[in-house]
């Protein structure tokens, strides 16, 4: 009875629109007391705040927005997108293609999706609508594309699941780079599709010489500097990914003063950024212990994983089920929230199970890119309407398409977990 009430009060708080911290710790902190009282409710009280900001991996996420914010500020972003125009800028829809391009390397120099939808909806948008885009495709393809940065490494995402299932960061960052690709090619290909459907939606664009293309290369190198510096140390087992944040920071730090970008103004605003989007995550794990030591407390996660166990149906069926979950979720919370909050209870379910953490923990995170560009949330959607001054519906539509993509990509990394695992496999 006190489980219904538990959550019949988060789901009351959610809607009232409480912030996810505070909906799940109070909610957490009535479930307790009303469980053991005020000693247990204070005793977790005290010792929680230490313990969620005491984990050495931690560091990790302040590191990797701070990369992220350095790179904003050194206009990197900006000159990926001219580089993937300059190469398939041709085609037509190849401005689109670009900008999927470019959503993948800004997705390797930074772990934060909302910020790289911000950064291309602010270069690739006005680009495609001059050249006569249609503005529905146009937004669709950069509220899509900014969602990569939770998938390919460094991603927030990847490393909160290791923190809080408890495995290696380092298996779950290299693990994500195949998806990456593919989830990448997958925008491609729909863009062609799109445009080959109706090629009104989408002009042939400009050709450029070899020479041209070649030279465009000079300024995708310091993301391939920041690439080898976070995921190649991290692959080839030189650094933990805790060090890896910490020389990909530097980098960027080192890469925004090489273009003359790093005044003592943007350093401070960097900084600034970082520290209240980390303050923001740990908040929101402070609020996810509580909740969660609740759940502990009252072993629903074992009853749960228990009476799934006894179930007599495929374990694909199951799986499906929770993926599906997942998908509603996204259609209302922050996937980080959504995170913190239900993998401590479905982790011992896909255990029982016998599925791999580390291939459940990139899938579910392909998972929750569509939970950022669908309705009503649609976070990243938001962000490109936000700078575009853009209708929310028109850009909604724009990448449905991409979402029933993303669908099929899901159900291939399912059927084939070694798209995920066999890099991890290979690693030092």
């Amino acid at each position: 009875m006190s489980v219904s009430i538990v959550l019949i009060l988060l789901a009351v708080l959610l809607i009232t629109g409480l912030p996810v911290a505070l909906a799940m710790g109070v909610s957490g902190a009535v479930g307790l007391y009303m469980f053991g009282g005020w000693p247990i409710l204070q005793g977790i009280l005290k010792t929680t705040p230490l313990s969620t900001a005491n984990s050495y991996e931690i560091i990790t996420i302040p590191m990797f927005i701070l990369m992220a914010e350095f790179v904003i500020i050194s206009g990197v972003a900006n000159d990926l997108f001219r580089a993937a125009t300059v190469w398939v800028g041709r085609l037509r829809g190849g401005v689109a293609m670009a900008t999927a391009l470019a959503g993948a390397g800004f997705g390797a120099i930074s772990g934060s999706s909302t910020a790289a939808a911000a950064t291309l909806a602010s270069t690739s948008i006005p680009a495609m609508l001059k050249e006569g885009y249609d503005p529905k495709l146009a937004g669709g393809v950069v509220a899509i594309s900014g969602t990569l940065s939770m998938l390919i490494p460094p991603s927030i995402a990847l490393i909160l699941y290791g923190i809080i299932a408890d495995i290696p960061v380092s298996a779950l960052l290299v693990g994500g780079v195949l998806p990456g690709i593919l989830v990448t090619a997958t925008i491609m290909l729909t863009i062609a599709f799109l445009v080959w459907h109706d090629p009104s939606a989408a002009p042939k664009g400009q050709a450029y010489s070899m020479a041209q293309k070649f030279g465009s290369l000079k300024r995708v190198g310091p993301v391939l500097i920041l690439f080898f510096a976070v995921t190649g140390t991290i692959y080839s087992g030189i650094a933990t990914p805790t060090e890896a944040a910490g020389i990909g920071a530097f980098c960027a730090m080192l890469i925004a003063a090489w273009e003359r970008k790093l005044t003592i103004a943007n350093s401070w605003l960097a900084l600034r950024s970082a520290a209240q989007t980390t303050c923001m995550i740990l908040f929101i794990i402070l609020g996810a212990h509580v909740f969660g030591y609740y759940f502990t407390l009252t072993r629903v996660t074992n009853d749960l994983a228990d009476w799934v166990g006894a179930l007599e149906a495929s374990r694909w069926v199951i799986l499906a089920v929770i993926l599906f979950g997942y998908l509603i979720l996204g259609f209302f919370m922050d996937q980080i929230a959504i995170l913190i909050l239900t993998v401590p209870v479905v982790l011992p379910l896909v255990y029982q199970l016998g599925f791999d953490p580390v291939w459940f923990g990139v899938l579910i995170v392909v998972t929750a890119e569509v939970g950022m560009v669908t309705p009503p949330m649609g976070m990243n959607v938001f962000v490109v309407a936000r700078y575009t001054r853009r209708p929310l519906g028109e850009l909604f539509r724009g990448v449905m398409p991409h979402v029933w993509a993303h669908l099929i990509v899901i159900a291939l990394l399912a059927a084939f977990p070694a798209i995920i695992l066999w890099l991890p496999s290979t690693m030092q």
